[in-house]
């Protein structure tokens, strides 16, 4: 069965809560959403919520990477909250660069983050 993430704007930041594990054919999915969003509204900032995620494999560890890449090339900025331990690992063990990438503990802070980046 193939859900679609739930993409939301709010001002000139798209929020996604992530909120179940992924399969290959979701996150593809939401990679193909959260870029053609990103280019109609033209959004500044994006927050990815990844509280509700235990563990990722290689695979949706590559294309969130390169959801990541993506965005901040279309000029947005990222920041990644909620980020568990076992999916921190999984990030670094397989290469996978943050390094022009925001974190928070959670949602509220991410976007209070983002909010002073964006108004800097």
């Amino acid at each position: 069965m193939n859900f679609r993430i739930p993409i939301l704007k709010l001002r000139d930041t798209l929020i996604v809560s992530i909120q179940w594990e992924l399969d290959d054919q979701t996150a593809l999915q939401f990679q193909e959403d959260l870029l053609t969003k990103l280019h109609e509204t033209s959004a500044r900032g994006v927050v990815i919520d990844l509280t509700s995620i235990d563990f990722i494999d290689s695979f949706i560890a590559k294309v969130l990477g390169d959801v990541i890449s993506m965005s901040s090339l279309m000029g947005a900025r990222v920041v990644i909250t909620g980020i568990q331990p076992a999916v921190a690992i999984t990030l670094i063990e397989l290469g996978i660069r943050l390094e022009d990438v925001m974190t928070a503990l959670d949602l509220e802070n991410g976007l209070d983050k983002l909010q002073l980046e964006l108004e800097a």
